[in-house]
């Protein structure tokens, strides 16, 4: 994994006791990083700007919970005094960017 790789260790998977239970936590450093796929929690992205073309009723409305949701957890992590680093899915197809955006938020105080 790319963070092993960049020195960060002792990180846990999808913590259940904290908001949105974040994909991966620095339990030490209070620090969430959340991986979301773009469609499915409406990036602006190409991917996630996409409409169903079926059953629109229904998943319209399923994502925008999704993001409304999304912004409840973030809250509530920061209000626990946690940092949240939101990754896109879109994001994982550059290698140099991602890595550059998780240095600065792990680097960040």
């Amino acid at each position: 994994m790319i963070l092993r790789r960049l020195g960060f260790l002792g990180y846990r998977l999808h913590r259940k006791d904290l908001p949105g239970r974040p994909d991966i936590a620095f339990i030490n450093k209070r620090k969430a990083i959340m991986i979301h796929g773009c469609f499915w929690h409406g990036h602006d992205c190409k991917t996630g700007l996409r409409e169903p073309k079926s059953n629109r009723d229904y998943w319209l409305p399923k994502i925008q919970r999704t993001r409304e949701r999304d912004i409840q957890h973030h809250a509530a992590l920061n209000e626990l005094g946690w940092a949240m680093l939101t990754i896109w899915e879109c994001e994982l197809k550059d290698m140099e960017t991602l890595t550059a955006k998780l240095l600065s938020f792990m680097e960040s105080t």
